[in-house]
């Protein structure tokens, strides 16, 4: 039995050995290095890049997909469902609309909190909505 845990600890062992030689070995003698100036600014159509490169993210993009995970993980969770739903009774219906139910009950929570309105007028400013000026 012992000797079977051995082939998985083998294949562990040989895995993370993989991982640690690709990135501290491989990696630095298949990359590109260069000591011009002009290579190592990030590329802006040809430009001279303006400002800095980390610029904050707004917030409803990040609550905008976790609300579609969650979405498609409910979507993920009704389709085995629907496929047994006769085999299930009344309680597989019960407990699905239950699920369902607690799930509207977020939606309709995140909707009055005002996360799913997207500020139209900063969009509209900047020329992405509408038409540009």
């Amino acid at each position: 039995m012992l000797a079977q845990y051995g082939h998985i600890l083998l294949f562990v062992l040989f895995g993370a050995g993989f991982a640690v030689a690709n990135l501290l070995i491989l990696s630095p003698l298949l990359r590109f290095t260069s000591n011009d100036e002009r290579q190592k600014i990030a590329y802006e159509c040809g430009m001279e890049p303006i400002g800095t490169p980390y610029v904050p993210m707004d917030i409803n993009f990040y609550i905008f997909a976790l609300l579609f995970v969650i979405f498609d993980v409910e979507s993920l969770f009704l389709y085995p469902w629907a496929v047994i739903f006769r085999s299930l009774g009344w309680t597989g219906f019960g407990s699905m609309v239950v699920f369902i139910g607690v799930l509207f009950l977020g939606l309709i929570y995140t909707w009055r909190r005002g996360a799913l309105s997207w500020p139209v007028a900063a969009s509209a400013e900047s020329g992405l909505i509408g038409g540009g000026k």
